[in-house]
């Protein structure tokens, strides 16, 4: 792997990400590592809509919420769905560690299509969709804290999966590949961009990526803009803006569905873990976003 890149928030959250191994980058976006120390007080963030993830705590259960439900315990070993809307977290002191999905992962790994587990977090415990990192819960924080060894353990683990049986579809990767060249606007588009027809992308798309092609391009467009205002929380709203919005309100529009609230509310808010994620996930794999990420072709 390579090495990692580490960044600490303002309220003392530090946020280690490396990218895997190389036979697993078709399938894996990064592992990462929040911890929290030197305080006993928790601390909340939103995440960003995203693709899947599996995360494990050393400690304090998770806590988490969708569209502006309380928080709950989760478990200690939560699984989220791709996400359209920004789940709402609480953390204590503790260490956290994930493991983020591309859409031919989630396709490879996860034993039910992804659109079943959309905006929506499950107990990776007890659901059966996610057998195959439940080892993974009892052995990535075995022995004294060692950042290196609890990485390779999970490197480890998840190229034992490659092992089994499994024919991975391209279109899966094409689809992906064009979703995040920012001159993809339209379903149209992104169906002459992969060769396929619209119909086609209708079929495969829920299945793999969790939502239908318009939502998935509406949320990459809001992404881009919302990844320059994370990366230099100095810009003013109106310069993140991405090529594709025709004026600030259309982004207004798409802060609230996405988001969950205005981004001038947004602004106003600590973000102790994605402040630093942010920064972190961009020096250790070249995008601030996890669904920026190109996929990486299988071998």
């Amino acid at each position: 792997m390579v090495e990692y890149r580490s960044v600490t928030s303002d309220l003392g959250v530090t946020v280690h990400f490396a990218v895997p191994s190389e036979p697993l980058r078709p399938y894996l976006t990064a592992y990462y590592l929040a911890e929290l120390g030197g305080t006993e007080e928790p601390v909340e963030d939103y995440l960003h809509p995203e693709w899947g993830n599996v995360r494990f705590s050393d400690g304090p259960i998770i806590e988490g919420s969708h569209f502006g439900e309380p928080l709950a315990p989760i478990s200690s070993m939560v699984a989220t769905g791709p996400t359209s809307r920004a789940p709402h977290f609480r953390i204590r002191p503790g260490r956290y560690w994930g493991v983020g999905m591309m859409p031919l992962g989630w396709a490879r790994f996860v034993r039910t299509p992804a659109q079943a587990m959309a905006d929506r977090y499950a107990d990776a415990l007890t659901d059966p969709a996610f057998e195959l990192f439940r080892a993974l819960a009892t052995t990535v924080f075995d022995g004294p804290p060692n950042r290196a060894a609890e990485s390779a353990r999970i490197d480890q683990h998840m190229r034992q999966l490659l092992e089994l049986p499994a024919v991975d579809d391209p279109r899966i990767t094409a689809i992906n590949t064009a979703l995040i060249d920012p001159d993809v606007a339209t379903v149209t588009d992104l169906a002459a961009t992969t060769g396929l027809s619209v119909r086609a992308l209708e079929r495969v798309v829920p299945s793999a990526f969790g939502f239908s092609p318009q939502l998935l391009l509406r949320r990459q467009r809001f992404l881009r803009s919302l990844a320059h205002y994370m990366m230099d929380p100095t810009m003013r709203w109106i310069e993140t803006l991405d090529s594709l919005y025709f004026d600030q309100a259309h982004f207004i529009r798409d802060f609230r569905r996405f988001m969950g609230m205005t981004p001038s509310a947004y602004a106003k808010l600590p973000h102790p873990v994605l402040a630093a994620a942010t920064h972190a996930r961009a020096a250790a794999a070249g995008q601030p976003m996890q669904v920026l990420n190109p996929p990486t072709r299988t071998p």
